[in-house]
């Protein structure tokens, strides 16, 4: 997906990798029926980067950043090599 838009290998793989995390943490937004305020609340940061995240504009995010949201979430991270 982000090879045909013309991103490198590892620059697609990252963007990938951000794009299911940000998903999942979308979905738990919705599970636990949060606005964007109190789901902001809840992770201990500003409004504005839940609204990054659902409005998928994870360019602006980091991975490690991504995470660690997830880790605040109590959702489980794993990483799958498919080597």
């Amino acid at each position: 997906m982000f090879l045909d838009l013309g991103f490198p290998p590892h620059e697609a793989a990252v963007m990938l990798l951000r794009c299911e995390i940000a998903e999942a943490l979308r979905k738990w937004i919705d599970r636990e029926g949060l606005t964007q305020a109190q789901a902001a609340k809840r992770l201990n940061i500003v409004q504005p980067r839940i609204s990054e995240i659902v409005c998928n504009k994870v360019d602006k995010l980091s991975l490690d950043y991504l995470v660690g949201l997830c880790v605040k979430a109590g959702l489980a991270v794993t990483f799958k090599s498919a080597a």
